[in-house]
């Protein structure tokens, strides 16, 4: 299995060299040679634990890492004392069976957040990765982050010899639990900054100093690396595969879907699009999905896309109550038209320079019937998902974060559209009481408190207990208060490099 990049297909690179460099040198993003079929294996997977399955689907794609090693990645990652359980992800029926309404949590790993089911396991495989290469370099991840990611890597790579981590979040674009996650996070080898701006101002940030030839340079002088713990490293996204295959087996086992030939509708709170692209690997793998429900809030520019075939970030930006998903230039799409434009490089090409340069590309005939047949694209503003947060949990007994909310509230406008009664995957992708701030007012509660006397009271009303780590987060003391410009942070990063290694 080799990989090639979205915008170079005669780059040929073993899994260890993606996931070591990340993104490639022109700009795009890895994606595998083939994605091969995989449904003949089903009946041999579907009793398997999670982390048998992890394993069996890992060793198809990083066939340059041994049986030993993937199996030594998964066992360190997917531990009962990490996610609570022997299995990390917890699949709950939304109100009763016949509703066909399934809730995939991903969010028992130790930062609350789906980010942990990837970043648990990458920093492992970035040292698998490192040794390979038969040099002695260290990796400086650089990490954009609209909040769950940030804490996730901070927390996965906390302390991982020959690495070291620096994190961007866009000042006041994050939730106050999130930003405190970050702000007191442990580590020698961790730093975390503030940038002025929202998160695509950040994003475009890491991928410019990504693709400087004088902060490449630089690291070079310092016997350093840079590599990636975004969405846009194959290593992040590969893991994300392995949860939808096994919901699917496990509904099969409830007996919620009567073979395994039966489709599946999968409903996904959308940002940067790489939570929702596993899920269509997936399906390219074998996986029978009906419809991909592409859930946004205001910043709804996927949604306009998947009706119009016209990307436009050319807007207004909204900073919302489900902030991870506050963002105009969703980086993981470059994966998604390059599959449905048939692979054309040159054509991909074309429309992500128009973005960079123009801030819109419209995609060809071809792509936009490929998207729009796939995907269904819809969105929630603030007070939709209030009253969705409140209806779902005084109906369904269910209580709901902001973002899991949009994409309840995007799913139940598809059904209603459509009259389509396919069992759903619906992806719950953080805790609600990382989000208490939004999600106890929607609940009816409008008292002035702090943040940690929110989270006590919606223990109160709802009865369902916050995770000890986010409760844990009010007795912590802050390390990091920066707040930089924009245009300032290559040069932060070059600070924080020379203050780990000494000057050359």
């Amino acid at each position: 299995m080799f990989y090639k990049s979205t915008r170079n297909p005669a780059l040929r690179l073993k899994a260890s060299e993606a996931i070591a460099q990340g993104l490639s040198d022109e700009g795009g993003l890895f994606v595998p040679m083939n994605l091969p079929n995989v449904k003949a294996n089903f009946a041999d997977w579907v009793n398997l634990s999670y982390q048998e399955l992890a394993e069996e689907i890992f060793g198809i794609f990083l066939d340059d890492f041994t049986q030993a090693e993937i199996h030594d990645c998964v066992s360190q990652a997917y531990t009962a004392e990490k996610f609570g359980g022997k299995t990390p992800v917890k699949i709950v029926p939304l109100g009763s069976k016949d509703d066909h309404k399934w809730i995939l949590e991903l969010w028992h790993g130790p930062t609350c957040a789906f980010k942990d089911m990837a970043l648990q396991i990458l920093p492992r495989f970035l040292t698998v990765a490192q040794s390979k290469s038969g040099d002695d370099k260290e990796a400086v991840i650089l990490v954009a982050t609209s909040g769950d990611t940030g804490k996730a890597a901070l927390e996965g790579f906390k302390d991982v010899s020959s690495t070291s981590i620096v994190v961007f979040y866009p000042d006041g674009g994050v939730s106050q639990v999130q930003k405190k996650q970050m702000a007191t996070q442990e580590g020698e080898n961790v730093t975390v900054c503030a940038v002025k701006g929202n998160f695509d101002d950040t994003q475009t940030g890491v991928k410019l100093i990504f693709n400087n030839p004088e902060m490449k340079d630089f690291l070079e002088k310092k016997n350093c690396f840079f590599s990636s713990a975004n969405s846009i490293n194959w290593g992040r996204l590969l893991p994300q595969v392995v949860y939808y295959f096994y919901t699917y087996f496990e509904l099969y086992r409830k007996g919620a879907i009567s073979d395994m030939n039966q489709e599946v509708n999968i409903a996904v709170p959308t940002g940067n699009f790489g939570n929702i692209l596993a899920a269509f690997y997936a399906n390219q793998m074998g996986l029978p999905v009906k419809k991909f429900i592409c859930a946004s809030n205001a910043n709804n520019v996927l949604t306009d896309f998947i009706s119009t075939g016209v990307y436009n970030r050319n807007r207004d930006f909204y900073t919302t109550t489900s902030p991870s998903m506050d963002i105009l230039v969703s980086s993981n799409l470059e994966r998604l038209l390059y599959s449905l434009s048939g692979e054309n490089s040159e054509k991909l090409t074309e429309w992500m320079d128009a973005l960079r340069t123009a801030g819109n590309y419209t995609v060809d005939g071809h792509t936009f019937k490929e998207v729009s047949s796939k995907f269904y694209g819809g969105f929630c503003t603030d007070e939709e998902t209030a009253s969705i947060i409140k209806n779902t949990f005084e109906t369904k007994d269910y209580l709901a974060d902001t973002h899991t909310a949009v994409a309840i509230g995007v799913y139940d406008r598809y059904a209603e559209e459509t009259g389509d009664s396919t069992p759903v995957i619906i992806a719950s992708t953080a805790s609600p009481y990382k989000f208490s701030e939004s999600v106890l007012p929607a609940l009816g509660n409008q008292e002035n408190m702090d943040e940690f006397a929110k989270i006590k009271k919606l223990e109160e009303i709802s009865g369902v207990a916050a995770p000890t780590q986010i409760k844990e987060l009010e007795k912590l003391s802050e390390r990091f208060n920066t707040v930089i410009d924009k245009e300032n942070m290559p040069d932060f990063v070059c600070e924080t490099v020379t203050a780990k290694k000494g000057t050359v």
